[in-house]
């Protein structure tokens, strides 16, 4: 899996970089066919303070892309809201991909 965490008009800490690699390892744990995940973190220069801290992530899984992306006042909770997100778009494709146990019309009979 690779990881890249990039930033935009903010330096990427040690720290930062340490807390969103451990949110995102909840996704590789749920699913291991993960090949790339690529996190943009950005601060735009907005009037309100409430989403100024802006998170988003791509992540390409075997056959499909994922996108999330998630606004907050502080950086470290835009993190957290964008690793739920992703949490529950990697549990439904996990699901939806291997959900191919269903019963046929000639086993009913």
């Amino acid at each position: 899996m690779n990881l890249t965490i990039s930033g935009h008009h903010l330096e990427v800490t040690p720290a930062l970089r340490s807390y969103v690699t451990n949110k995102l390892d909840r996704i590789s744990r749920h699913f291991d066919q993960v090949v790339d995940i690529k996190v943009l973190l950005t601060v735009d220069n907005l009037k309100e303070k409430d989403l100024r801290q802006k998170a988003e992530c791509n992540i390409h899984v075997k056959g499909r892309d994922l996108f999330a992306e998630s606004a907050h006042a502080d950086l470290y909770a835009a993190v957290d809201d964008l690793a739920d997100k992703l949490d529950r778009q990697v549990l439904k494709y996990k699901d939806k991909a291997q959900d191919h146990h269903h019963i046929g019309a000639k086993h009913l009979m």
